[in-house]
């Protein structure tokens, strides 16, 4: 993918731009996630952010709730990204 998937990405409500990647920021269930789609690679990320704001460890998609992950996969679609990337294995 080009960074055009990155700048379609960043056309969709949350997500930002940064060079060849794309992050969305999202809150639900007392939990906080930062989601980076890297277009070099065709690959997403999933960082939880702890409490303080400022700390985020990757964390494996079994531990990602289902809504948010169905989401991730909407916007990679509507961005012309395959949504299976979603769930590539890295």
């Amino acid at each position: 993918m080009t960074d055009d998937a990155v700048d379609a990405l960043a056309d969709r409500e949350g997500w930002t731009a940064e060079g060849f990647a794309a992050r969305v920021h999202y809150r639900g269930d007392g939990d906080r996630y930062s989601i980076e789609y890297y277009a070099p690679s065709d690959c997403v990320l999933y960082w939880k952010v702890k409490g303080d704001g400022e700390t985020a460890a990757p964390v494996g998609r079994d531990t990602v709730p289902d809504p948010l992950r169905a989401r991730i996969r909407e916007d990679l679609a509507a961005a012309g990204v395959d949504p299976g990337v979603e769930n590539r294995p890295l």
